[in-house]
């Protein structure tokens, strides 16, 4: 066989070949823009040069301490300065990072640090008491250092459970680190674990190469620029904030760290320092939109807000566009690094009423730049379904915007990149312009009479309602119909409204049989990254009461 004359002669070396990686990011702009502000968090303020050189810190620390490649580093920490650092310290130092669930109960955590084989524990003192118990509750006995932090914005009792603090083991560190970039850019670079509704949670291994286009496709998808001001609203822990920590870096961007998302807080922090980026879960959005006007005033023009979640009702896009907030929804998953696709805008939309830009803009959109593919399919015969809003397959992902695979777990990763592609799990429609739109995930459909009856189609009516601040609709065991919808409505403060108010609405806006024959008031139970919790819903759904329609 005859080697092509663009082999001959053309080696892949270092001169002409590097791996893909975000923490050349940050070595670029401690390079370029040293002095520029890089953290803020209470009264300190840190510059680009200067995190870099505590992250080298941080990573000759480790290092010393024997840690090296593939070991796991596990974090348990608010959106402060040692989290943001230990997203570039971890892997300079070749380990991987396992950004940990601050909201999560000692036995899960227990099971974590086992399953990751967590070498190093950095724990700040607001979850010291809940890391105790887990180190304590670990079956593994291999030992674990404990790093404790000291924040002088938490006010509670610290708890000493390490053997040394952050700034101690820091200052054993070389800022001078002449750490490398990893050989394979297929290296791990984090470990996430997935929220675990049902059974054990799994975790997911993300690489340098899909962190890097990851980061570089959020900069892409919301023209972000140099020396923007990214507000910390949306948990580090959380799919490593959406590869917004390494986002921040390429942009030599400015990190507002935020210990509580609270709405006070948030606002303050927009006027305080300018904010011009954040994201959250819808939850965080309601929150703002939903305050008082009085703690509005006087927010800076044009924030850019990014939602993930679920898609946004015509209520929260009037409502930030009311505060002059530029809100762009995005989809993903934790096995795709967070958002992988964007409901990209364009300017004909602002042309049209409330109800249709809502309409458009609550569509999952189309892949991310730096994704390969997004496709629906359908599972059965893994062949596109026609782009006509009607027919349902499955969301399906392809690309380097996707994990490893889940840690030992190999039935898993081989059940989920069956065929080729990535299941996301999710159901969904594709539009004529190439848009898709999730009707539900494949165990939420309810099937009544023979009909697919889509949640989140219901619920898209429900929060059109004036009162309603959060709602979930989940099957209901219908002797006749097999399954009904049943509705489950969180008000807004001081609203009242009755179950007859609720299907009256919907019955405007729905074919009667998608009509809730059963409706819940009462506070929903959320996961703790704020999804609604709809296995515990189907549990109640049984026992609802029926309402005569």
């Amino acid at each position: 066989m005859t080697t092509s004359i663009y082999e001959q002669d053309l080696p892949r070396v270092q001169a002409n070949f590097a791996p893909f990686s975000p923490l050349s990011f940050i070595e670029r702009t401690a390079l370029v823009y040293p002095d520029k502000l890089a953290v803020v968090h209470g009264a300190l303020r840190q510059t680009w040069g200067q995190t870099y050189d505590r992250c080298r810190q941080l990573a000759s620390a480790l290092q010393r301490a024997g840690i090296g490649k593939n070991d796991t580093v596990a974090v348990m920490l608010p959106n402060t300065p040692p989290m943001v650092e230990a997203h570039f310290g971890v892997p300079m130092a070749g380990a991987v990072l396992n950004a940990l669930n601050t909201r999560l109960d000692a036995e899960t955590i227990a099971f974590m640090l086992d399953h990751g084989e967590a070498q190093v524990v950095i724990v700040d003192p607001e979850f010291a008491p809940t890391m105790k118990r887990a180190l304590a509750l670990r079956k593994g006995t291999a030992p674990v250092l404990v790093i404790d932090v000291e924040d002088p914005l938490f006010t509670g009792d610290a708890v000493r459970i390490g053997s040394t603090t952050y700034e101690q083991f820091l200052a054993g560190g070389d800022a001078s680190f002449d750490w490398q970039l990893p050989a394979d850019e297929w290296d791990a670079i984090a470990l996430n674990y997935t929220s675990g509704t049902t059974g054990n949670p799994k975790g997911v291994v993300y690489h340098h190469r899909g962190a890097a286009m990851n980061a570089v496709s959020n900069v892409l998808e919301w023209d972000m620029p140099k020396h923007a001001v990214y507000l910390w609203t949306l948990p580090m822990f959380h799919c490593n904030g959406w590869c917004f920590p390494w986002t921040v870096a390429a942009r030599a961007a400015v990190n507002v760290c935020l210990r509580r998302v609270e709405a006070k807080a948030i606002f303050d922090a927009m006027r305080e320092h300018g904010v011009t980026h954040y994201c959250g879960a819808p939850i965080v959005h309601g929150l703002l939109v939903n305050s008082p006007a009085e703690m509005k005033a006087g927010l800076p023009a044009g924030i850019k807000a990014m939602v993930a979640g679920a898609a946004p009702p015509a209520s929260m896009i009037e409502g930030m566009e009311q505060m002059q907030f530029d809100l762009i929804h995005v989809y993903g998953l934790t096995e795709v690094y967070g958002p992988a696709t964007v409901c990209a805008k364009h300017a004909a939309w602002d042309e049209l009423d409330i109800g249709e830009r809502a309409r458009l803009n609550a569509r999952q959109g189309v892949r991310y730049h730096l994704e390969r593919d997004v496709r629906v399919l359908d599972p059965a015969t893994m062949q596109a379904v026609p782009a006509d809003g009607q027919t349902m397959g499955e969301i399906m992902f392809r690309g380097n915007i996707a994990m490893k695979g889940y840690l030992k777990n190999a039935a898993a990763t081989q059940e989920a990149f069956a065929e080729g592609w990535f299941h996301s799990g999710d159901l969904a429609v594709q539009d004529p312009d190439g848009y898709f739109k999730i009707k539900d995930r494949s165990k939420d459909i309810i099937i009544s009479g023979g009909e697919n009856i889509s949640s989140i189609e219901v619920e898209d009516v429900l929060y059109r309602h004036p009162a309603v601040l959060a709602a979930a609709v989940v099957a209901r065991p219908d002797p006749k119909w097999g399954e009904t919808p049943c509705a489950f409505v969180e008000l807004k403060a001081d609203a009242q409204v009755s179950a007859e108010d609720i299907v009256a609405h919907c019955k405007k806006h729905l074919a009667g049989f998608k009509v809730p024959r059963a409706v819940v008031f009462g506070e929903l139970p959320k996961t703790s990254t704020g999804k609604i919790q709809k296995f515990e819903l189907r549990k109640q759904a049984g026992s609802a009461k029926a309402i005569d329609i």
